[in-house]
């Protein structure tokens, strides 16, 4: 049931080649990639959900005395509960205080008005408010709660979605049904859940004079973390298309004309925000109908007087006349996801750099669970492997900056040379020329001194990616730092301080090439710049960016104390030089 990353690059004016240097564009497109990062707020309040009131004495609440094994919903199960024709006397019941069932990994908060769900807590997660985290959004009063009946067409008189239902809770306390009848129209809605599982089933159908009618089960005004500080747009209604092979996703923006319907052969239906999904997965037909709706609604904690109310995606679907789903409600964690349904796996979005962020993520995510059981240690150790393998590329290009910086005394005769000239004047075409001529002479890259940093971008981009999408950071701690997935807590961040210092460190050491002195002036900032925009980043990708740093000086140790950076320099010296020291 239902996020963006863009970077920005500049191409310098193209003559001359001198007047915008690579690392230049670099600075602007790392400004350009914080710019769009740093638009979102931070820190906001969410009171606690309300508390569920106690269960009635006779009805069972939770799991704790469950010892019958969990046996599927099936359609018989619900003829069972009660029969299919239209009952010729009223069944109800009067509003009954809420109940709780819950299994190892959830806690469910139901009410007998309507059959809905109030709550929907998960127990191994909290909010940015540090309570458990509560899936529904207990605010949006106005909208229908989740898994209420929404009629596409023919409605019944009676509203099923307020009316009280007959609640009957199963012994172990591992499911529940409701069923309603006022004489004409009949509802029934009966969840099942799992010992230790996010998988539910769930049988849902409404009739009128023993006629089925349609209707589809809705979850609306939000749904996921929404302690996150603009839940509502991260939310997506979502559903796969099996013919079209593809998932199709659809914002609160697309439903702003009205309710968006679609159906088809569609092998899941829901909602997913940045982290948490809730889908929906025929049972007994592949055959779907998928209703999006926009629904303006606050989120908990907010009051008019300081916060306005958003839109937020909703959605309900059909498998037929009698609904008959199973159901995921929790994390978008791919091997969960993968076991339930290998295409569900698609609801986290990697994004257009999924090529690289899918696979970096299942590399860190192999070293945690197989070595170092911490993914803080893991982004270490992938980070080190990274560079390593990427060191023969790096060492050329350590040889060549070292004979730029042999050179230099070669272009400064050049510099001089042409002392006068200006940018416009004919001859600084002369200049340029005669500058690469002796580049390419000795076989050297003037933007070589760009490369170690260009290496890091796709595996920068990769990574902040993995640390939005990916609830496995979520809540992940290392050493001092309790969450991977967001800035260090402390008003002192101490990693992203710690890069800056290393930062500076290997500018020192890298072998600099000649650039003009405000350049140079320029890039002696670019710690500070560097430190500003990591300041707010997920403390994972500040450890990731300071391993890289620290692995890259090194190498650059390495290579300044061996006798290939000693040859590379007296490789470009002038024959004189070289003949008059023979």
């Amino acid at each position: 049931m239902p996020e963006s990353v863009n970077g920005g690059n500049s191409n310098p004016a193209q003559p001359p080649k001198k007047e915008l240097s690579m690392e230049m564009r670099l600075l602007l497109a790392f400004i350009l990639m914080g710019a769009v990062m740093f638009v979102t707020p931070y820190f906001f309040k969410q009171p606690p959900p309300p508390k569920a009131t106690p269960a009635a004495p006779a009805a069972a609440t939770g799991a704790s005395g469950a010892t019958a094994p969990v046996q599927p919903v099936s359609a018989p199960a619900v003829e069972a509960a009660a029969p299919k024709a239209p009952v010729p006397g009223a069944i109800s019941q009067p509003a009954l205080p809420f109940q709780n069932l819950e299994n190892d990994l959830f806690r469910v908060t139901f009410s007998n008005q309507g059959g809905t769900v109030r709550n929907w807590i998960l127990k191994k997660y909290r909010g940015n408010d540090g309570k458990l985290l509560d899936l529904v959004n207990t605010a949006a009063a106005k909208t229908d709660y989740p898994f209420s009946f929404y009629f596409p067409a023919q409605k019944p008189t009676t509203d099923l979605n307020t009316a009280t239902y007959k609640q009957t809770v199963d012994p172990d306390g591992l499911g529940v049904a409701f069923e309603f009848s006022d004489g004409h129209t009949v509802a029934r809605k009966t969840f099942r859940f799992q010992k230790n599982s996010y998988l539910s089933q769930i049988s849902a159908e409404v009739s009128v004079d023993g006629k089925p009618i349609p209707n589809l089960l809705e979850w609306r005004g939000g749904f996921g973390d929404l302690t996150l500080p603009v839940p509502a747009a991260e939310l997506r209604a979502l559903y796969y298309d099996v013919t079209a092979n593809k998932l199709v996703q659809h914002t609160a923006g697309d439903a702003k004309n009205g309710p968006v319907t679609a159906g088809g052969n569609f092998s899941f239906a829901g909602l997913a925000d940045k982290y948490f999904a809730a889908v929906l997965l025929p049972v007994d037909s592949t055959s779907m109908q998928v209703v999006a709706f926009k629904d303006n609604v606050r989120k908990p904690g907010d009051t008019p007087d300081d916060e306005k109310p958003a839109d937020y995606a909703g959605l309900a679907a059909s498998d037929g006349d009698i609904n008959h789903f199973e159901f995921f409600i929790g994390p978008k964690d791919l091997n969960l996801l993968k076991r339930v349904n290998p295409k569900l796996e698609q609801v986290v979005d990697f994004g257009w750099f999924s090529v690289l962020a899918k696979p970096l993520f299942l590399v860190v995510d192999w070293f945690n669970g197989n070595f170092v059981h911490n993914f803080g240690w893991a982004i270490v150790l992938v980070t080190i492997v990274i560079n390593f393998a990427m060191f023969p590329l790096k060492l050329s290009n350590m040889k060549s900056m070292r004979k730029m910086q042999a050179l230099k005394p070669q272009i400064d005769a050049i510099n001089a040379k042409y002392k006068n000239v200006s940018m416009r004047d004919p001859k600084a075409a002369d200049k340029n020329q005669e500058t690469m001529d002796l580049y390419k002479k000795h076989g050297v890259n003037p933007m070589g001194g760009c490369v170690p940093m260009l290496l890091q971008i796709p595996f920068f981009i990769a990574f902040y990616k993995v640390f939005m999408v990916s609830v496995e950071m979520r809540g992940a701690p290392w050493l001092w730092v309790s969450d991977l997935s967001q800035p260090e807590h402390a008003a002192i961040k101490i990693l992203p301080i710690v890069m800056i210092a290393s930062q500076f460190i290997m500018q020192k050491m890298t072998p600099q090439a000649n650039a003009d002195p405000s350049q140079a002036k320029m890039m002696m900032f670019m710690p500070l710049i560097f430190g500003f925009m990591f300041y707010r980043f997920p403390s994972g990708l500040v450890l990731y960016y300071l391993t890289s740093n620290l692995v890259n000086m090194g190498q650059q140790w390495f290579f300044n104390h061996t006798e290939a950076a000693q040859e590379a320099a007296r490789s470009v010296e002038p024959p004189k030089k070289r003949n008059g020291r023979k």
